[in-house]
């Protein structure tokens, strides 16, 4: 079991597992053959009006964090969230980003919440 994130613009390792991009937006120069991805799961991405007021700033990334977390809570959302939890108690799962920042991007909200919906599982 295992739960990853990398940018897209990394190469794609035999580790990998299923790869899937969360972002909105395809990547620029990245082309869907070098991207190897499992599914394009844009929606499980931050809503446009989420993403544009975020800006990559570093001063907004515990609202960010709030609001985005509030937008997951939609059903269908949550329902993909879990498929995805599911995925990674049988093989690696590696959520592709694009974002330049890895601190701060939205991947890593969702491995927190996949992470603790494996906990809970777990309990």
């Amino acid at each position: 079991m295992a739960l990853k994130i990398k940018r897209i613009y990394e190469k794609p390792g035999e580790t990998d597992g299923e790869r899937f991009l969360v972002d909105r937006l395809w990547p620029r120069g990245i082309s869907q053959e070098a991207a190897r991805l499992t599914a394009w799961l844009k929606d499980l991405a931050p809503s446009t009006g989420l993403r544009q007021w975020f800006g990559h700033d570093p001063g907004r990334w515990p609202e960010f964090q709030e609001r985005y977390r509030a937008e997951l809570q939609n059903p269908a959302k949550t329902e993909l969230l879990r498929k995805l939890a599911d995925k990674a108690t049988h093989g690696t799962v590696t959520l592709v980003y694009g974002a330049r920042d890895e601190a701060r991007n939205n991947a890593i909200v969702l491995q927190d919440l996949l992470e603790q919906y494996l906990k809970a599982d777990k309990a």
